[in-house]
């Protein structure tokens, strides 16, 4: 039975023949390790060798412990050992060898990850396919995450006989465990389920631009249970998960990033309408920044003492589309001062003594 008889050593030196096993079975372990490390990068196309690279990265660690571990326990089954000692060493990689694999399962998700980021690129202009799978991939990331550390506790704590009822009961019914916890995690639990529905539903995906509380930002981070929006000023917005479950909000970029943004300007009215539009289409057209689809310029409201007229314009993106309007309101007011300047607003008032004077003359 004991294949480490062959070493043939006195009681007294058992030691040396446990050091001398466990030893082997590392070194062992670690260049398997290598030789499954190498035999990955080596795969595939050279071309993709610096993303298996990275990719790789994230769960070489784990791996590593956890084919030492495996090994160590393999021969330790023969090894010289008293009871408690014997007792003392299966509690030990009870609690090790779950962990191990915690840590590797999670290392496969952030892997996973990764694999999509680098072969998904948001940077385009057509993006919306990249940032629906980068989004759901995150999201589910940080769900398998989350239960595969709450599989790991509960097995960790099965290998302890004091407190293995508490680790049956756990696997057993989270739901109880949580109703355990009370009022307090209710938030929660609410955000996790919101979190689960939304890699699904997908109402906002990474890099989208949104309007929430009257606040113009990009979707920067989607976590478990909250959102952080980085506003057009550099700040940072933290948003329940929840809410973009059960309020209103705007998604520009929902189905498409192009956009179709408009410039109000009041005029005279007694502006040439045509003369207008034609300042307001070089305007346009002049600019890089339009994507030429479409522009349009028309009197949409009559007021006093002034008319209201708008410019539609489209552009690749919300942020283009800002910089466009912009960019065409100036170029319109400075070509009207200059070409046109009749057509500035302005406001007629008639003496009384005028009037009365024209009314007399009119009879």
């Amino acid at each position: 039975m004991e294949w480490l008889d062959f070493l043939r050593l006195p009681r007294e030196w058992m030691w040396v023949q446990s050091v001398v096993a466990v030893s082997a079975a590392i070194l062992f372990a670690l260049a398997a390790h290598w030789l499954t490390v190498r035999l990955v990068l080596r795969a595939g196309r050279r071309d993709r060798r610096d993303a298996r690279h990275s990719i790789i990265a994230r769960v070489r660690r784990p791996l590593q412990w956890l084919y030492v571990t495996v090994a160590v326990s393999f021969v330790s089954r023969a090894l010289p050992m008293s009871g408690d000692v014997r007792d003392m060493w299966e509690r030990l990689l009870g609690f090790a060898f779950p962990a191990l694999m915690g840590w590797f399962a999670v290392g496969v998700l952030d892997a996973v990850r990764l694999a999509v980021d680098l072969n998904t690129d948001i940077t385009v202009e057509d993006n919306l396919a990249a940032r629906r799978r980068r989004t759901r991939v995150a999201i589910l990331g940080r769900i398998g995450s989350f239960f595969i550390a709450f599989l790991t506790i509960c097995l960790m704590l099965l290998s302890v006989p004091g407190i293995r009822t508490i680790g049956v009961t756990l696997m057993a019914s989270a739901g109880i465990a949580g109703l355990v916890v009370g009022a307090a995690a209710q938030p929660a639990l609410k955000n996790l389920i919101a979190g689960i529905q939304m890699a699904f539903t997908e109402p906002i995906r990474l890099d989208d631009v949104v309007i929430m509380d009257g606040e113009w930002g990009r979707i920067e981070e989607i976590r478990l249970t909250f959102v952080v929006i980085k506003l057009w000023d550099e700040r940072r917005l933290v948003v329940p998960v929840s809410k973009f479950l059960e309020s209103s909000f705007q998604n520009w970029t929902r189905e498409t990033s192009q956009l179709l943004g408009s410039v109000i300007w009041y005029f005279d009215p007694a502006t040439d309408i045509a003369r207008l539009r034609t300042i307001v289409g070089r305007a346009v057209e002049a600019s890089a920044r339009w994507d030429r689809r479409f522009w349009n310029c028309q009197v949409i409201d009559v007021a006093a003492d002034a008319i209201q007229v708008r410019g539609l314009m489209t552009a690749k993106d919300a942020s283009t589309a800002f910089d466009l309007r912009c960019e065409v309101r100036e170029a319109v007011l400075a070509a009207v001062r200059a070409e046109m300047p009749e057509a500035l607003p302005r406001r007629r008032v008639t003496m009384a003594e005028e009037a009365m004077t024209a009314a007399a003359q009119a009879a």
